[in-house]
């Protein structure tokens, strides 16, 4: 009795072309989905009667580094701003830094405490309505319970929302606070000076380049700037 023999089953593999079409509509989708949402990056300002005797100076700097956000481009800027008696007020999201540049040269100093508690808190509301990639703050002073703020600043961490501190003066209570905020928000703290306004303004740069394609953006640009903001978001500074 002649028995039957069972055909082999043929393992079906996916041809080389099929496997290069799966990974060009994969690369495709996820091109649509960063196109579909520019880098937003909020930058807060403080502008109470502290910073007065050098806000001139501040503001040229400022405007340097708001030029090096905008040739970054593919994002979107928020000036964000604290002065006098509880005032606290932000603009709209904006593609062109232009008009922030005019709205941040009409900006007065008045006398009052920090408001950095404002701030961060304000960026967590940004962030939850549609995800906010950094915060930058420049300000010389901190005048509000560090533990509130390390929350805050924690909570940001969480949400991938880095805190960049730039520090104008020496004040060491300012710097130990402002470095504990950008340590928990898995950003990074820097010296904000007349004698480094060039590399203020490759820094800015960095993190724009970051709050547009994060960290690998950062790694394939490479710049001397990238490389040691790299190194501070990794904490190897």
């Amino acid at each position: 009795m002649n028995e039957r023999k069972t055909p082999a089953r043929k393992e079906v593999t996916a041809s080389p072309s099929a496997e290069v079409a799966a990974f060009l509509r994969k690369a495709r989708a996820i091109g649509a989905l960063k196109a579909a949402r520019k880098g937003r990056l909020i930058l807060a300002l403080d502008a109470t009667m502290s910073r007065q005797p050098t806000w001139d100076l501040a503001c040229s700097l400022q405007a340097e580094m708001f030029d090096a956000v905008g040739r970054a481009g593919g994002l979107d800027v928020q000036l964000v701003y604290f002065r006098g008696f509880g005032e606290c007020r932000a603009s709209r999201f904006v593609g062109s830094t232009d008009a922030l540049k005019d709205l941040m040269v009409r900006i007065d100093c008045r006398g009052g405490h920090t408001q950095i508690r404002k701030v961060l808190k304000h960026a967590l509301r940004e962030t939850g309505r549609e995800p906010v990639d950094a915060l930058v703050y420049i300000g010389d002073a901190l005048e509000e319970p560090i533990d509130d703020l390390a929350d805050l600043a924690g909570q940001l961490g969480l949400r991938r929302v880095p805190v960049f501190a730039f520090q104008e003066g020496h004040d060491p209570v300012a710097e130990q606070g402002l470095k504990e905020i950008a340590r928990l928000s898995g950003g990074a703290w820097f010296r904000f000076d007349r004698n480094s306004a060039a590399t203020l303004a490759r820094l800015l740069s960095s993190i724009a380049v970051y709050a547009t394609g994060g960290l690998p953006a950062l790694e394939a640009r490479g710049t001397r700037e990238d490389r040691l903001l790299i190194g501070y978001m990794k904490g190897r500074q």
